[in-house]
Order: structure tokens, then C-alpha cells, then sequence
């Protein structure tokens, strides 16, 4: 092993971008565990709450669109492992089919918004409307940076910087992006199932 690839690692043995991008997903864990644990308190101890009706939340795009994030997880399973096998057109593919996914889940989340609105419940129109584009919101956000971090690994890829032995970048990407999907996992029942 060369000094250069010796300083990509810490003491603990893991690489420094595997364990700063932990530690950042650590951080947004408890930003996502504090919104969630104040809507679980709140939604059970005020009777201000105002919980909406099953037709304005829309919980079918909503399980469409858990569908649909679920499915970029795959893709972006399936772009890793392409790319540590060096099948760079594979990984390319795949990645773009997971960005498709994250922008088809951008277009029905607007969609439902828009709905929403429509139908009277917006950020200032109770608790729930509060907390539900609150914390829906912050995760379009998160996703979007999932997509911008996804289309910086996919330009490289087509410059071809990675290969099955420098492949950590995506990785890292994958982790991020698995991460995003997990928190809708969790937000997708807590809105719309509870």
C-alpha cells in the first residue's frame, strides 16, 4: 500500500470519507429524530392537532412514492456493485435511472403539494400542516443534494475516474442517498399510516 493511499485512512482503520460521511448522517439523524419525536409528542398530547381527512393527504401518490424511492435504492445498489465490477456502462445507467427516480419523486411530491394547498392545508393551517412540509420539505432538500451528489459522481464516471479500485465516491454517494430513502421510510407511515 502506498503513503498516499495510507493517508485516505484514520486510526480507526476506516476511510476518511466513509467516516465523515457517518458522522454526517449522524447529525442528520438527530435533526430528523428531533422533528419526528415533537410531531409523535404533539400529534398524541394536542387536541389542536387537526389531523387532516384521508382524501387530502393522498396517501396513494404518497405509497407510489415510496415506491418509486425504494426503487432508486435498488438502482443505486446495482450502480456500486457495476462499478466495483468495472462495468462503467452498467454503472452509468444505473445511476442515471437513479436520478430519474429521485426527480420522479420531486415531480409527484409538487404534485401533492399543490393538492394540499389546494385543498386548504398549508405550513401555517395547523400542527400538522406545520410539521408535514416542515419535515417533508427538509427531506426534498436532502434529496436534492442526494441528486446534485449523484450527477457529480455520474459526470465523473463519464470522464472515467472511477474504477473497482476507486470506487469510494460512489460509495459514499449510495450511503447518502440510502440514507434519504430511510428517512422517507419513516416519515411515509408517520404522516400517512398513523
Amino acid at each position: 500500500m502506498s503513503n498516499a493511499h495510507l493517508m485516505d485512512y484514520n486510526a480507526t482503520g476506516i476511510p476518511n470519507g466513509k467516516l465523515g460521511m457517518w458522522v454526517f448522517l449522524s447529525s442528520e439523524i438527530m435533526l430528523f429524530g428531533a422533528f419526528i419525536s415533537s410531531y409523535i409528542v404533539l400529534r398524541m398530547g394536542s387536541p389542536l392537532f387537526g389531523v387532516p381527512p384521508e382524501e387530502i393527504l393522498g396517501r396513494g401518490l404518497a405509497t407510489t412514492n415510496t415506491f418509486v424511492l425504494i426503487t432508486s435504492s435498488v438502482t443505486m445498489v446495482l450502480a456500486l456493485a457495476a462499478i466495483q465490477n468495472d462495468n462503467r456502462t452498467a454503472f452509468k445507467g444505473y445511476l442515471i435511472a437513479t436520478n430519474l427516480l429521485g426527480l420522479t419523486f420531486l415531480l409527484i411530491k409538487i404534485f401533492e403539494y399543490q393538492h394540499k394547498i389546494h385543498e386548504g392545508l398549508t405550513i401555517t393551517s395547523s400542527l400538522f400542516g406545520s410539521f408535514y412540509f416542515t419535515m417533508t420539505g427538509l427531506h426534498a432538500l436532502h434529496l436534492i443534494g442526494g441528486l446534485i451528489f449523484n450527477l457529480y459522481i455520474l459526470v465523473m464516471g463519464w470522464k472515467g475516474t472511477y474504477s473497482s479500485q476507486s470506487y469510494q465516491r460512489v460509495e459514499y454517494a449510495g450511503l447518502y442517498w440510502h440514507f434519504v430513502d430511510l428517512v422517507w421510510v419513516i416519515l411515509f407511515p408517520v404522516f400517512y399510516l398513523v
